[in-house]
């Protein structure tokens, strides 16, 4: 029975997780702003170049989605849910605090914890990895997600994340 239990929770969480991860993605590209949009939302982020970055956050999203809802290539998807979710912390809620309402980290942190839970929990019988027989689950393929997914952010964060620096109040004085 707790093996049941067990598949049934890996399910439910990919359930939850994997299309929500692509709806979020899907909005980057069709929703009211469209792709457009979200460039230009990337741009004020300071992700350089801001068309590039807009594209593969999208279809990352979409195709972790995918691959976690289907439990296909555990950890891997699991891996690219917390390397968006960390550069999202980074760029876009850093600073604000913790509720999302405020535009903290609270979503980003629930998402990426979720989906190294995920990767450690596996993605169970009823999944693509399950019917090929492919279980990867335990504290290895946990720490290579959020092993992978933070220093893939972490990668991208220092190539291309170049945000506008604002001057202080004193500077904005001194430069005239």
């Amino acid at each position: 029975m707790r093996a049941r239990g067990h598949d049934i929770a890996a399910l439910a969480l990919r359930a939850t997780l994997g299309p929500m991860l692509f709806a979020h993605g899907w909005n980057k590209v069709a929703g009211p702003g469209g792709l457009k949009g979200t460039t230009g939302w990337f741009e004020a982020l300071g992700l350089r170049p801001a068309e590039v970055h807009a594209r593969m956050a999208a279809g990352t999203e979409m195709a972790a989605g995918v691959g976690i809802a289907l439990g296909a290539a555990n950890p891997l998807p699991a891996a690219a849910a917390v390397g968006l979710m960390t550069v999202a912390a980074r760029t876009d809620h850093r600073g604000k605090g913790f509720f999302v309402f405020k535009g903290g980290w609270e979503y980003v942190g629930v998402v990426g914890g979720a989906a190294v839970a995920l990767a450690a929990l596996g993605p169970g019988r009823y999944s693509l990895d399950g019917v090929l027989r492919r279980q990867r689950t335990g504290a290895g393929p946990a720490l290579l997600a959020l092993g992978v997914g933070t220093a893939s952010a972490a990668a991208l964060l220092a190539v291309c994340y170049r945000p506008e620096r604002k001057p202080k109040p004193d500077e904005a004085e001194t430069a005239d």
